[in-house]
């Protein structure tokens, strides 16, 4: 049945990770490409070599990636390369097959083109992170960078965007076209955040019960989450009493209110979203 059900939740996984890769590729498809847009990434790198060159986009980023891959697999280690072929070959397939069916852009203004294109691919590779994929690109420098020093992968994919975008100029000649791939970066940065953010988000719950002990022993068992007990005092009543203190991750939420609910109908609890939470189980602090 275990068993079962972790092959129905990689299945899923895949499934979302393909349908986030459908959309990052539609947005560039669609709106950026036919629209002479540059965004960052190897699909950046991937655009403006096939202005110039006519070479597909979805044939460059295989092979650049490709190359990532070799040099990630001999740093980060062969698991890291495996999980990471998967999204690079669907999402050259992918651009392959959509690409050619979009020899204009879907919307004729390029600033809306900018947008909704940041915004779509964005939201598309925030869906694979999500869901323990990988585009490849950037984010590949991004995780060796970050294997070796103590910064955040969205400062080194920053710097990477920044100079591929301001590249265009080599080709376009064109100050405006810069300021639309830096809009792209803004809104793809934007969105990616808010997705990621939201799927990460943490809960800080303090409890206030007669049945704390009840309480703790549920959520340790029965989530495998760790809590914690501050000694208070009841002002009203002087009397001594313990309060439970919870850092729940999203998806435990509901759950540990499930398991309060049931074991004390008359608690008092405040529950309050936290901004980060770092350590063992959450997220490692990056400078």
């Amino acid at each position: 049945m275990l068993k079962g059900k972790k092959l129905f939740g990689q299945i899923q996984n895949y499934v979302i990770i393909v349908f986030g890769l459908a959309c990052y590729v539609f947005s560039w498809s669609a709106f950026l490409i036919p629209s002479d847009l540059i965004g960052g990434g190897i699909s950046g790198v991937s655009t403006l070599i096939y202005f110039v060159t006519g070479i597909p986009v979805g044939i460059l980023n295989l092979v650049f990636n490709g190359i990532l891959v070799l040099i990630a697999m001999r740093i980060l280690g062969a698991k890291f390369g495996i999980n990471t072929i998967f999204g690079i070959i669907v999402g050259a397939l992918l651009f392959l097959i959509l690409q050619p069916l979009f020899p204009k852009p879907l919307v004729n203004d390029p600033f809306m083109c900018a947008l909704i294109g940041g915004m779509m691919s964005g939201f598309g590779i925030g869906l694979v992170f999500i869901h323990g994929g990988n585009s490849g690109g950037t984010d590949i420098i991004a995780l060796i960078v970050t294997n070796y020093r103590n910064i955040s992968p969205g400062r080194v994919i920053i710097i990477c965007d920044v100079v591929i975008v301001a590249a265009s100029y080599l080709i376009f000649q064109s100050i405006e076209k810069i300021v639309y791939g830096y809009v792209i970066m803004g809104v793809f940065g934007y969105t990616l955040d808010m997705v990621l953010e939201g799927a990460k988000q943490s809960y800080q719950i303090i409890v206030f019960s007669k049945n704390n002990d009840i309480i703790a022993d549920r959520i340790g068992n029965e989530l495998n989450r760790g809590v914690t007990f501050l000694k208070g005092k009841g002002w009203y009543t002087k009397e001594d009493q313990d309060v439970l203190l919870v850092i729940a991750q999203k998806h435990d939420k509901q759950k540990i209110m499930e398991i309060i609910n049931d074991s004390d109908d008359k608690a008092f609890l405040s529950v309050a979203k936290v901004s980060g939470v770092f350590g063992r189980n959450f997220d490692r602090i990056r400078l």
